[in-house]
């Protein structure tokens, strides 16, 4: 496949399973709903633990120095979790286990994601373009629990 290809939400979701389940073959990892719900919040601390090594509010994994920052690579870790230029990193690696174990996880459950999206998220775009005025508000979009 064309690495560089874009992505959509459908065909990542095809892509990730086809991954997903060889992974399941090669381990004898039976993927029944509790292990994509269960593998989806493994990752979400994975990315909790990740988030916080970025933000400087916890230590790497494995380091017990109290000298200064971590450091990888020579790089500082911490201090921020903005990854320059979207690149890899500890953070990025998580977050696309997130997304990818998220999009498993509908799949299973026979979620459309695309519609799912459209219908609770893009629906709001007609206001991006004509917003109403909110008494008491600047002309935005209310603010609404999703």
């Amino acid at each position: 496949m064309d690495d560089d290809a874009p992505l959509t939400v459908s065909g990542l979701g095809e892509r990730v399973e086809a991954i997903s389940a060889l992974y399941a073959r090669k381990f004898g990892v039976e993927r029944d709903p509790d292990w994509f719900m269960l593998k989806l919040a493994e990752e979400v601390g994975e990315l909790t633990q990740a988030f916080l090594v970025a933000t400087g509010r916890t230590r790497p994994r494995g380091e017990v120095s109290r000298a200064g920052p971590a450091t990888s690579g020579g790089a500082v870790v911490g201090g921020g979790a903005v990854v320059p230029d979207g690149g890899a990193s500890p953070l990025a690696d998580e977050v696309a286990d997130v997304l990818a174990h998220l999009l498993l996880l509908a799949r299973s459950q026979g979620v459309d994601v695309d519609a799912a999206v459209r219908r609770k998220w893009l629906a709001w775009e007609a206001e991006l373009r004509d917003p109403p005025a909110w008494p008491g508000r600047h002309a935005a979009a209310p603010h609404r629990r999703r």
